[in-house]
């Protein structure tokens, strides 16, 4: 174990103030908010669930009350206008119950946002103000039980009657009933509606209609059919429902038309031509949920770490027979081993979802005209920022929940303890706002043609399209993989030299070095294998089937990379000689040494590590777990979680148990 003394001293409050950031207020008051709340959390255990569905709503409903919630929409309809903060404030309330949270996010960042940001001047004026009081509830249509993923082929029609000036909206079959939709099986009154906008007996695309499902004493309005989408693995306070339509007719002024519209005849008219990138575009308006999602599950691995970490520091068990008492968990090096790494990425992911927050905050805050290349670019770039932080953010969080409710034993296995909550109800954000696995694939098309026109399709029939079009030469020749490889050579201390095998180990030059060369390596690794079947005459879809894995490999090792670039300019901000630098840079050693380690195999088959230096990678991450063993306790108290949200019983000091002997 390290030497307490000699560990840098860490200030609680300071070290919370700096990672809170620009949003230090909105997440405070978040704070402040959930700690007159903690009854919520026993409620999930104890209530049954309807009850507990109306307990959530009635704590939506008050934090609605106070205006915190509706930060992120205009200051004339009751918000704040502030984008960013909306966000913040949202991925902090993950530190209470989730069931809230993805009540909050339903009504205030789908079904609000898609109003906000596809509808007109005339939708904010009727919708917002009493969407941002709570008055008016609503819910986010867009999944169908035949289609996920794949929204340009829901079923769910809107066919206009220029007789009437109204949409028509039907489920033709029952595949394209929406499903999963939360608020719609109890409280939505409203909600917004993708589907297919037919005219004149052709399909203009998917657009969003606001269609009114209950009237006001709660009642489904007729041609609407709910039903309820029954038990799930977790979220029990949020009433997930199906949704069909028969016949249900909405005015014309109900299309949500900022990018599209049509007139009383029935004339069909946009500013951007081309349907494809028409739909895209309206889609990309809505990243902020999936922004969200990936900051929510970030926020939730905190707590799982702040659990783990304490009950560590008071259970004891084993150690030297001759001592008077036993040895503390988080004294064996392998509790270490399995805390402190996660504890790294964690931090990592913080600082790459604050970046990634302060990048959406600045595009949608600045309005672009349409057709505006650098800001479609732009736009882009972040879409694949938004994907790849999401899907890295939210397996963060199931990876680390497990491994903290393991570390503690059959304690981690009491619904008292919260871990039993923690992985029911964050399983699901590695599926919604976006199956992970798809997301990457957005990544990649993203790394393997510079956000070309056809880089947003996600399904996999966009992916075949990509796959034929390709300019593979182009990619092979941009990432020029052979040539970095005589380059790195200069970069990687000690990497040719077995009798020098721990020179470097902590030098960032040597962890950007190492991730960059992989992300270069597979991107052009992938290229190749696709232009090879390609050459061969194989169909699309067999090639893209075949180079699959090679695709979602490069979208991980570039978002690795991106999140430790992001790492290592964070500690820029500190004082090169204080020690929350010194505590940063030990946490960001350890988040790049454990990404090395933990894909060495292949920088082994790929020449860029020895055998001996591999082992000289594991030993100096044993070495930084010892030196951040003394100021664990802080590195986890800093993320601020009120104390009132750790009602854990295993964190209550049994008899002869000091309290957090850190």
């Amino acid at each position: 174990m390290a030497d307490p003394a000699s560990a840098p001293r860490i200030d609680v409050p300071e070290l919370t103030a700096f990672l809170d950031g620009h949003y230090a207020d909105i997440r405070q008051l978040t704070r402040k908010h959930l700690a007159e709340h903690p009854e919520v959390l026993r409620d999930q255990i104890e209530m049954d669930p309807d009850d507990f569905r109306e307990r959530v709503l009635e704590v939506v409903q008050e934090f609605a009350a106070t205006g915190m919630l509706g930060v992120g929409f205009p200051e004339e309809y009751g918000g704040g206008g502030d984008i960013g903060a909306s966000i913040a404030g949202f991925e902090t309330l993950a530190l209470g119950d989730l069931s809230v949270l993805v009540k909050v996010g339903v009504q205030f960042g789908l079904f609000g946002g898609a109003i906000l940001h596809l509808g007109s001047r005339a939708h904010h004026e009727a919708y917002l103000p009493d969407l941002v009081s709570g008055k008016l509830l609503g819910c986010f249509a867009m999944t169908e039980s035949g289609h996920g993923s794949d929204v340009q082929q829901l079923g769910t029609t809107a066919t206009y009657d220029p007789e009437a000036g109204e949409f028509v909206l039907s489920t033709p079959y029952d595949l394209a009933r929406k499903d999963y939709i939360g608020n719609a099986a109890c409280h939505a009154h409203a909600a917004v509606v993708f589907a297919q906008l037919v005219i004149k007996g052709e399909s203009e695309g998917v657009h969003a209609f606001v269609v009114p499902i209950r009237d006001e004493a709660g009642k489904v309005l007729p041609g609407v059919r709910i039903e309820d989408d029954g038990a799930k693995m977790g979220l029990s306070g949020v009433d997930n429902g199906r949704i069909w339509f028969d016949g249900v007719r909405v005015p014309r002024a109900n299309l949500l038309n900022r990018y599209a519209d049509v007139s009383d005849g029935g004339e069909y008219s946009s500013d951007i031509e081309n349907r494809s990138r028409r739909f895209f575009t309206m889609l990309g308006t809505l990243v902020q949920g999936r922004v969200s999602v990936g900051g929510a599950g970030i926020n939730a691995a905190k707590v799982a770490l702040v659990l783990a970490v304490r009950y560590s520091l008071m259970r004891r068990q084993f150690g030297d027979p001759s001592a008077d008492e036993e040895e503390l968990l988080l004294d064996y090096g392998m509790h270490q081993r399995r805390l402190f790494p996660r504890l790294a990425r964690t931090y990592a992911m913080h600082f790459a979802q604050e970046t990634l927050v302060a990048e959406l905050h600045e595009v949608f805050s600045t309005q672009a005209p349409v057709g505006d290349e650098a800001a479609e670019h732009r736009r882009r770039a972040l879409e694949s920022r938004a994907a790849g932080t999401k899907a890295m953010g939210t397996w963060l969080a199931t990876d680390v929940i497990q491994e903290c409710r393991e570390a503690c034993g059959g304690n981690g296995y009491l619904a008292a303890n919260r871990f039993a909550a923690l992985k029911a109800d964050t399983d699901v954000f590695t599926t919604f706002e976006g199956d992970n696995h798809v997301l990457l694939q957005l990544v990649a098309k993203g790394l393997l043609t510079d956000y070309q026109s056809n880089f947003e399709e996600l399904d996999q029939l966009g992916m075949v399209r990509f796959v034929s079009e390709l300019a593979v030469e182009t990619v092979v020749e941009r990432t020029s993989a052979h040539t970095l490889l005589e380059r790195v050579k200069d970069w990687l201390p000690g990497s040719d030299d077995p009798a020098d095998d721990e020179s470097g180990l902590r030098d960032p030059s040597y962890h950007l070095a190492m991730l960059r060369w992989r992300e270069e390596h597979l991107i052009s690794g992938a290229a190749r294998r696709l232009k090879r079947g390609m050459d061969r005459k194989m169909p699309p879809v067999v090639v893209f089937s075949r180079v699959q894995d090679h695709v979602i490999a490069c979208a991980r090792a570039s978002v690795e990379r991106e999140v430790l670039e992001t790492f290592v300019a964070k500690l820029e901000e500190l004082p090169g000689d204080s020690a929350h630098r010194v505590a940063m840079t030990l946490l960001c050693d350890l988040y790049a040494l454990s990404v090395i380690e933990d894909d060495k195999g292949w920088f082994m088959e790929h020449g860029r590590l020895t055998a001996e230096r591999s082992k000289a990678v594991t030993r100096e991450i044993g070495r930084l777990c010892r030196r951040i063993r003394p100021i664990a306790l802080d590195l986890v108290n800093a993320f601020g979680i009120p104390e009132e949200l750790l009602q854990a019983e295993m964190l209550v000091p049994l008899s002869g148990m000091p309290e957090h002997d850190g």
